[in-house]
Parts: C-alpha cells; sequence; structure tokens
C-alpha cells in the first residue's frame, strides 16, 4: 500500500527496541517509558506552507531512521500492521 502524507506530516514503521543491554542485563518495560523510540520513515509530506506561501522543505526523507518521541505520533493499524503518523516536529533526530 502507498501512503501520501500531507503538509509536513510523515509515516513511520516502528523498530522495536531490545529489551536487554549489551552487556545481557535485562530492562524492566518501566525503565524505557520516557525514552524515545526509533522508527524507520517509510512516506514524507511536501512540507509545510508559511506565511509567505512558500513551501517549506522536509528535513527528513523515505528509509531514514529516526528518534522520535514516545507519545509525539499517532498509532494507527492498517491492514494489520502498526505504523505512526506524527508531524516533523515529532522527531527528535536522524540516526546516520
Amino acid at each position: 500500500m502507498n501512503f501520501k502524507p500531507l503538509s509536513n506530516h510523515l509515516f513511520i514503521e516502528p523498530i522495536e527496541e531490545e529489551k536487554a543491554t549489551k552487556s545481557g542485563i535485562v530492562l524492566p518495560e518501566t525503565a524505557e517509558k520516557e525514552k524515545p523510540i526509533r522508527g524507520k520513515v517509510i512516506a514524507v509530506g511536501s512540507g509545510k506552507i508559511n506565511e509567505k506561501g512558500e513551501r517549506i522543505a522536509m528535513s527528513v526523507k523515505v528509509n531514514d531512521i529516526v528518534l522520535f518521541k514516545k507519545y509525539g505520533p499517532d498509532e494507527i493499524e492498517i491492514e494489520g500492521k502498526k505504523y505512526l503518523v506524527g508531524d516533523e516536529d515529532d522527531i527528535l533526530a536522524i540516526i546516520e
């Protein structure tokens, strides 16, 4: 299925976080409640329009791996698969 977000919206496919550290310590679910979450951008809008009528280009692109606020984007389910839909403002960083 193809997605075409509008304005500065984007679709993110969540990446499941590891539940243990590299040294083998298992983290409880409550330990990462307020931490950012990672995901892969699968679709981006064309950008927001400013007060002068000019389109502001998006900073992220398709296939970028990003960090975002846990409660920033909205969760939706399409054909049994979970996605996140949010604004570019929900993105904290692009992982390179």
